[in-house]
């Protein structure tokens, strides 16, 4: 696959908003389910550069945001199309997101967390090489949520 990198535009922001919604207890990652959140991503100057629309021939098939954390350490956060989850297909996405970060910056570490529940996540995580780093807890969706915290090296 060939996947697009472009700054997120706000029809683009305003269709994953409240369109995208996953099944089951994945719909924790549904924008709708916090409502600072929903409104962060919908601002356009709080996306500013570090959010990017993910497109495959010309359709929106997901989304990922990268920010600097430290000196060359990045921080990255993705999502997918909910009907494109959950088949194999994560692997290729987070290697194209990973090239993209590394094609743009001079990049030692790449970072991102993850709700401790979502296994399928962190197995394309791990898989791809990163490491746990350790949890933390996290006030969102209404509740506290445990979340790891994963390492890439990319030196």
């Amino acid at each position: 696959m060939m996947f697009k990198f472009e700054k997120m535009t706000q029809s683009q922001a305003e269709e994953i908003a409240h369109s995208w919604h996953y099944d089951g207890e994945y719909s924790f990652y549904d924008m709708e389910a916090d409502e600072e959140d929903l409104a962060e991503f919908l601002d356009r100057k709080a996306r500013g550069n570090s959010m990017f629309a993910v497109m495959m021939d010309e359709e929106l098939i997901g989304f990922f945001s990268v920010s600097q954390a430290a000196a060359h350490v990045y921080d990255i956060g993705l999502g997918m199309r909910p009907n494109l989850t959950g088949d194999g297909r994560g692997t290729e996405f987070l290697h194209a997101g990973m090239d993209f970060v590394q094609s743009r910056f001079i990049v030692e570490k790449i970072t991102l967390s993850v709700a401790t529940f979502n296994q399928r996540a962190i197995k394309v995580y791990s898989k791809v090489g990163f490491k746990e780093m350790g949890t933390f807890m996290q006030d969102t969706n209404g509740g506290t949520y445990e979340f790891l915290r994963m390492v890439y090296e990319c030196v």
